[in-house]
């Protein structure tokens, strides 16, 4: 809950249970939601347990705003606003909101335009993934679409590339000739990798070369990487 407040969660109101005033993490709770303007709102047990769900809440329930996700059209006019080659990163099966927030993260840090993600089994913009985001997903677009193989097609219609990460991918990523070109790179899940409709519709598979014992990364730290190294041959291009 103070992870989240500290992070600024769009929220609307901090439930805050009976007979807590003595605990020291829900004073500093209730202080950083009068710092947001936050209103506090007093609530018994049983309402805190209807507002979580029956979760564990210890006295506190944070209400956040519905995300208003964006069209994926959207990602590539930000970049167009920005005067730069598009760069979105896709999520293909993704469904830990902490990675969603850590992506969002890399993609604000390496010059990033949006984040694409399927609405069905998929991770989707949460506390959880506010949390993870530090805040970024304030300024960071995340576009939602039925059929993330579609969308996919109609960015390259657009005249995008597509590259997916997969370890038996045939290039480096960071020796990706398509880095400095419009581009989307897809992230698959932890174990799974891309499914094999989204697989076949990327342009180009790159890999992330991993020479210790891990045989695999999660999704936001692979991200991370391969933005890195897009940034850098795109940076290179420019001198």
């Amino acid at each position: 809950m103070l992870e989240a407040l500290r992070a600024r969660v769009p929220a609307t109101a901090l439930h805050v249970g009976p007979r807590l005033d003595a605990d020291e993490r829900i004073g500093q709770a209730v202080t950083l939601a009068a710092e947001a303007g936050v209103p506090v709102v007093e609530a018994g047990r049983a309402e805190l347990d209807r507002i979580t769900g029956g979760a564990i809440h210890q006295g506190l329930a944070l209400r956040i705003k519905r995300y208003s996700y964006a069209d994926p059209a959207e990602l590539i006019e930000a970049a167009r606003r920005a005067g730069a080659p598009p760069l979105i990163v896709a999520l293909d099966g993704v469904t830990d909101p902490r990675n969603l927030g850590a992506v969002a993260r890399s993609v604000a840090a390496f010059g990033g335009h949006g984040i694409l993600v399927p609405a069905r089994r998929s991770a989707g913009v949460t506390a959880g993934a506010w949390k993870a985001s530090a805040g970024t997903l304030a300024s960071v677009a995340v576009a939602q679409t039925a059929n993330l193989a579609r969308a996919l097609a109609s960015y390259q219609e657009a005249g995008l590339f597509v590259a997916g990460l997969a370890a038996g991918g045939s290039a480096d990523v960071g020796e990706l000739e398509l880095a400095d070109s419009p581009l989307v790179l897809v992230v698959g899940s932890e174990g799974k990798g891309l499914s094999r409709l989204v697989a076949e519709r990327c342009d180009v598979l790159a890999r992330i070369p991993i020479s210790g014992p891990a045989e695999s990364l999660n999704a936001g730290i692979a991200a991370s990487v391969a933005l890195y190294a897009v940034s850098r041959r795109r940076a290179s291009v420019i001198r």
